[in-house]
């Protein structure tokens, strides 16, 4: 049983597959809008706080110019714009810091005068630069860094001398989040609006295009299916055609061997009889008028000597049509042992000498299958004697479990194959149609002056036809 996702259909497969991946890539692309709408706001609410608290604090250590510390004067006036001032509201928490990583001033007073190493942030803006994110740490790094709330907007900024500009301190100073925090909820929400809107569209124009692909392939599947299904049943009755002519054959084989035996029997008993009586009485007739003595007896009697050596031969060839015409009881006899005889009554009957090398395995095979190669064998080598006068002629049988081999070849004149075919040489076309009924191949190799090869290739077919 295939499994379920398999069974859909092309267009829902898209729809199982492609959601996730497009929900996927829309809550990322969300998250990534968010963080960086996130960092956009973070340095602009920074740069901007970062330049309000620089207008307030630089007026206050301007001293720094003339010594290393702040005097208690503008301790006193930082103190005061950071209780009650707009920049006290912002400011969740200060730091003084001078170059050297020593605290000018804080909000809390226990780490005034220490020095710490001077970190990223605060090496930045010591540099020039204003240096702004948001600051998450624990209760430890919380007590460690100085800083009052878990989560906040962590700024440094420079703070410059009013006539040269220079840098004399940096300041480290904490804000809320909760514009960030705003800001970037409703950016996320207009980003994630506007990317869920455009992948739901890419979405839907892809689900279509593949929707219609979908049904073009389930109806050409259709279409296949219906066209298999209707080869399936053409073959079915090619196949039951092929069997039925293939039993067509073997019947019409079985009725011409047996055409042909009863053709044989008649010839032998019908005028193979009358002209075997007609020259014993012939012989009688002529040793008689020998006997007598007499003149014209003796004439009678030497005047049927050629009469009775014309029906003597006409006699002889009946009885050599005959045997030719008659098949041998070849039903229990294997491809080999038929090639043999065939070769052994050909040199019997001819004296013509034939070269015969049969390696065929000793495989079952059919009763036509023999009957064909009984006739081809005797046909060729019929046509080797009669145009080639027997010359140096070959015979090799080969095979194996599925086909079997015949070549017959001489060396004599040859012929042309297109003027063959043209006089319309039956042996060549009868021999052609007993092995093409069979499904197998016949090939004539022959040209004027280079003698001829008769390769015939025969299908070892067995099924319910074959008989005997």
């Amino acid at each position: 049983m295939k499994p379920f996702f398999s069974q859909l259909s092309l267009s829902r497969q898209f729809l199982w597959v492609s959601f996730p991946i497009l929900l996927g890539a829309t809550l990322t692309m969300g998250w990534w809008v968010g963080r960086q709408v996130q960092d956009s706001v973070v340095h602009r609410i920074g740069s901007v706080t970062a330049l309000y608290v620089d207008s307030f604090i630089a007026p206050h250590i301007q001293s720094l110019g003339n010594q290393t510390d702040l005097t208690p004067h503008d301790l006193e006036m930082l103190n005061a714009d950071l209780n009650g001032t707009p920049l006290g509201q912002k400011i969740v928490a200060l730091k003084i810091w001078r170059k050297d990583g020593t605290v000018l001033f804080s909000t809390d007073a226990s780490v005034i005068g220490k020095k710490f190493p001077i970190d990223d942030g605060l090496a930045q803006a010591l540099t020039g630069q204003i240096f702004s994110e948001i600051s998450e740490r624990s209760d430890d790094q919380q007590q460690a860094h100085g800083q009052v709330l878990a989560r906040l907007i962590e700024t440094y900024t420079p703070l410059h001398a009013d006539r040269t500009g220079e840098v004399m301190a940096a300041a480290e100073f904490y804000v809320k989040p909760d514009d960030v925090d705003r800001e970037t909820r409703a950016a996320q929400r207009r980003s994630w609006r506007v990317v869920a809107g455009t992948m739901l569209a890419l979405y839907l124009g892809l689900f279509l295009v593949v929707r219609r692909g979908s049904r073009t392939i389930d109806e050409q599947q259709a279409e296949l299916g219906d066209k298999v299904r209707q080869l399936t049943a053409l073959n079915a009755q090619n196949l039951q055609l092929q069997a039925r002519v293939i039993s067509a054959a073997e019947r019409a084989t079985a009725v011409n061997e047996n055409f042909l035996q009863r053709v044989s029997a008649d010839i032998h008993d019908g005028p193979g009889q009358d002209l075997g009586f007609a020259l014993m009485q012939l012989k009688n007739l002529g040793d008689q008028s020998l006997a007598d003595g007499d003149r014209a007896h003796e004439a009678w009697g030497k005047g049927l000597a050629p009469a009775r050596a014309a029906v003597a031969s006409a006699l002889n060839d009946l009885r050599a049509m005959s045997a030719n015409i008659e098949l041998p009881d070849i039903a229990s006899l294997g491809a080999c042992d038929i090639a043999a005889r065939v070769v052994r009554d050909f040199q019997a009957k001819t004296g013509a000498q034939v070269a015969l090398q049969a390696a065929a395995p000793d495989v079952n095979v059919s009763y036509r299958v023999k009957v064909a190669l009984y006739r081809v064998l005797q046909e060729s080598l019929a046509n080797t004697l009669r145009h080639a006068q027997g010359k140096d002629v070959r015979v090799l049988l080969t095979g194996d479990s599925l086909r079997l081999t015949l070549e017959v070849s001489d060396q004599g004149p040859g012929f042309d194959p297109r003027e063959a075919a043209k006089k319309g040489r039956l042996g060549l076309h009868g021999m052609r149609q007993r092995i093409e009924v069979l499904g197998g191949t016949f090939e004539v190799q022959t040209a004027e002056g280079a003698g001829t090869l008769i390769r015939v290739v025969l299908p070892l077919i067995q099924d319910q036809h074959d008989s005997q």
